[in-house]
């Protein structure tokens, strides 16, 4: 008798120590989806204020979100780095109407995101109409700043 109450007591306290080790990696895996889903609205959060900036010419976005060390490519092929977008967007003669981020994808490595997403842009320049659809890749980082953009690749659609 001793031995059977002594087997469904060790039992018992097995079944509770799986149970609670399970609540904990249960627990562990919600904790980290909610971080990941923070993560995620941040990231296209930024991508939203991103067309809104260039839209605004606003270069105090790109000032505070665009790492020092930030470089593009535009989509004729030329490289930027940080300065000479601030430059870009502040002396733009683009006037846009709307500009529209669509189609986003965001893919999160560890520190490391990957967003691509569809810019479709209307405005004048130099007294001329333009519609503009560009796919953008934008690598960012995450450190003491939060989510720092460090390259990005703009390629303009035909048409």
């Amino acid at each position: 008798m001793y031995f059977a109450v002594l087997f469904v007591f060790a039992s018992y306290v097995a079944f509770a120590q799986q149970s609670e080790e399970e609540r904990q990696r249960e627990e562990k895996l919600r904790k980290e989806s909610a971080f990941a889903e923070i993560q995620r609205e941040e990231l296209l959060n930024l991508q939203k204020e991103t067309v809104r900036a260039l839209q605004l010419h606003n270069s105090s976005f790109f000032s505070r979100v665009y790492s020092d060390d930030f470089i593009g490519t535009s989509p004729t092929g030329n490289s930027r780095d940080k300065e000479a977008l601030l430059a870009w967007v502040q002396t733009s003669s683009v006037k846009y109407s709307s500009f529209v981020v669509s189609d986003i994808r965001i893919r999160i490595f560890q520190s490391t995101a990957v967003v691509t997403c569809l810019w479709s842009s209307r405005g004048s320049a130099r007294g001329e109409t333009l519609f503009q659809q560009s796919r953008v890749i934008n690598v960012y980082v995450y450190g003491s700043r939060g989510w720092q953009a460090v390259a990005s690749q703009e390629t303009q659609l035909p048409g």
